[in-house]
């Protein structure tokens, strides 16, 4: 009888998903991605010294490439955090799909793993989702906003009306990338000149060189680039010269940075604007006013026995208005936020709260309890098994006189 033959191309396209597949399914990959996991903490470990950990999870686990410096270029090193979880996590999955089958001897086996497929899954989703402020407050006093600790923003106020200002926000990666903007909201153009990521201001001196900026406190200030900084301890200080430009002429080149204190303001077409660099603000649904906070010592010592912050939480329509206590280990949850107590500062009348909006927090909590259920399973499964072979050997075993 006839035969029938695929074509060579299919052929050819079936072997190499085969052997695709059996590449993605294979030990040897297992043991490849490990090695580069390893790779990437010892390297990380290393480099945290220079970068701090903020950037070092940058550079290193919420990357796909680890990029270096040879001499002047920049190349690329080996695979990020987010290509050797990827590949790993695919890995496993495939190995389940293609080689075992679901039995309760092996549903241990199987749901520990799940659990970590679970762990790496809500590790991808925190470095994506993942926002970190800070929340500083004196006593008596109330905020409905926390700050940044690494992105600032420039913004653009109209207050004009003494009700209600109207605020704009510009990210601070279009003042880096010289991008011209022209929100609806303003009816006029905002041009970044000039962007520092790390600077120091001091006043002019007579022989200083001509000033950029043409208006505001900028016209008495020069400005000193400055390394930007990585350590965890350190703060950068970015600057930048703005121009307002309107259709008709330009209002003037502003000098904002994160150092000043000073109001800067202009008007146009009988509105009243202030101008002005700040860490990127996140409003909340709701105020915290700090009612006490309290630094306990051990008697005779100076060493800390408590730090904590009792709050008072308060939603503008008056159905939550109640006090809260936060201390070490003891955070709040409310809103979609969670508060820690981070530190104090001012003679112990000022709190920091860290603030962290995370929402694949619960990820990891599943994940480690799938995981322990998975173990306890199959060590329960084993136990049973090995219990249920030795019973018969000891009843029929002789007793000796």
């Amino acid at each position: 009888m006839p035969t029938t033959s695929q074509p060579p191309a299919a052929s050819h396209a079936a072997e190499a998903l085969r052997a695709l597949r059996r590449l993605f399914v294979s030990l040897k990959l297992t043991i490849v991605l490990l090695s580069f996991s390893m790779l990437l903490i010892f390297a990380a470990t290393l480099d945290q010294v220079n970068l701090g950990i903020w950037a070092v999870q940058e550079k290193y686990f919420r990357s796909f490439v680890v990029y270096g410096n040879l001499g002047s270029i920049t190349v690329p090193l080996f695979p990020g955090g987010y290509v050797v979880g990827g590949l790993l996590m695919l890995n496993l999955a495939g190995a389940y799909v293609s080689r075992f089958a679901f039995t309760w001897r092996k549903a241990g086996i199987l749901l520990s793993h799940f659990g970590l497929i679970l762990l790496l899954v809500g590790e991808l989703l925190t470095g994506l989702w993942q926002e970190d402020f800070h929340l500083r407050l004196n006593e008596g006093e109330t905020r409905n906003y926390a700050e940044s600790y690494r992105d600032n923003e420039l913004v653009l106020v109209d207050v004009t009306d003494p009700k209600f200002d109207e605020v704009v926000a510009i990210p601070e990666a279009l003042l880096a990338g010289k991008t011209a903007v022209q929100h609806p909201k303003l009816p006029f153009r905002v041009v970044p000149k000039i962007f520092y990521p790390n600077s120091i201001l001091q006043m002019r001196a007579k022989d200083a060189p001509p000033a950029v900026a043409t208006a505001g406190i900028g016209q008495r200030i020069l400005v000193a680039p400055q390394p930007v900084t990585y350590r965890p301890k350190e703060q950068n200080l970015p600057a930048a010269f703005v121009e307002i430009a309107t259709p008709e002429s330009s209002l003037g080149v502003f000098l904002v940075s994160t150092q000043l204190d000073a109001v800067q303001e202009f008007t146009y077409e009988g509105h009243t604007w202030r101008i002005a660099l700040r860490p990127r603000r996140i409003y909340q649904p709701f105020s915290l006013s700090l009612l006490k906070f309290s630094h306990d010592r051990y008697p005779g010592t100076q060493i800390p026995k408590n730090f904590s912050s009792r709050l008072r939480v308060n939603t503008p329509d008056g159905r939550d208005d109640r006090e809260v206590l936060i201390y070490m280990n003891n955070p709040l949850r409310y809103g979609g936020f969670t508060f820690y107590q981070a530190g104090f500062e001012n003679n112990d009348r000022t709190t920091i709260l860290q603030v962290v909006r995370n929402p694949s927090w619960l990820f990891p909590y599943v994940a480690c309890a799938l995981m322990s259920l998975g173990l306890l399973l199959q060590f329960g499964v084993h136990l049973v098994g090995f219990v249920s072979r030795r019973r018969p050997a000891t009843v029929n075993s002789p007793v000796s006189a």
